[in-house]
């Protein structure tokens, strides 16, 4: 059974992505770096649900306890799918942003990638198969006020994939961006009314954690062998 890893896999979106791996077969890891409680609910409905999963806890911003943590998860064999959906959000203007601010949110996002897709990287390429998906946002695809550090955080993996997927397109390995807009989650939920996501949203709503799962899940399967190096956006039109 091959194995899938999901940062941040106790969010809405990613707790979609644990759901639709586990639906086509994965072995899920569901990573989180607190809230352990929730990791566990979401192995628990993946494994009530028929599927095979496990939790693993680790703070990605800390390079070498995320490759303590990769490293005891290659003693059962190589991580054939690596979907990259840890990130925080923290907006200031940047006249009023904190260094704090600024490096917390490139560290979780970016050198989080990094932190988790490195360790991983050579067993992966040794089986000539694999799967690599970040999980970005419309913030690094056009920029947001308030958001210097969210939308470089998020275009800075947009160069990441870009350069990685061609660095192992000759090993079975693509490697992919998945960039969504609006998606309902409690904090879109507080952040906006209805009435300003239908003047934002072309569709005149908000999208669906299940929606963004299911490009994931096609971009994780054989179906997209010769897809590799694209940002692609989950938006509603929004760009």
């Amino acid at each position: 059974m091959k194995r899938a890893l999901v940062t941040g896999g106790n969010s809405p979106i990613g707790t979609a992505i644990c759901r639709e791996l586990a639906s086509m077969g994965y072995y899920v890891i569901v990573h989180g770096h607190r809230h352990h409680e929730a990791l566990q609910e979401v192995t628990r409905t993946l494994e009530e649900t028929g599927g095979s999963a496990e939790a693993v806890c680790c703070d990605l911003t800390d390079g070498a306890a995320t490759e303590q943590s990769m490293n005891r998860l290659l003693e059962k064999g190589s991580i054939q799918v690596i979907v990259h959906n840890a990130g925080i959000f923290d907006d200031a203007p940047m006249a009023g942003m904190t260094p704090q601010q600024w490096h917390h949110v490139i560290d979780v996002s970016l050198h989080g990638f990094f932190h988790v897709t490195q360790p991983l990287l050579l067993p992966m390429i040794r089986t000539r198969w694999g799967r690599i998906i970040a999980i970005s946002s419309l913030s690094g695809m056009i920029g947001h006020r308030g958001q210097t550090n969210y939308s470089a955080a998020k275009s800075g993996l947009h160069g990441a994939a870009r350069s990685l997927a061609s660095e192992v397109a000759s090993r079975g390995i693509t490697v992919n961006v998945v960039a969504p807009g609006l998606i309902h989650s409690p904090s879109t939920e507080n952040a906006f009314t209805t009435e300003q996501i239908e003047s934002m949203v072309p569709m005149k709503r908000a999208g669906q954690p299940e929606e963004v799962a299911t490009v994931v899940g096609f971009l994780a399967s054989e179906k997209a062998s010769y897809l590799s190096g694209q940002i692609i956006g989950v938006n509603g039109a929004m760009a």
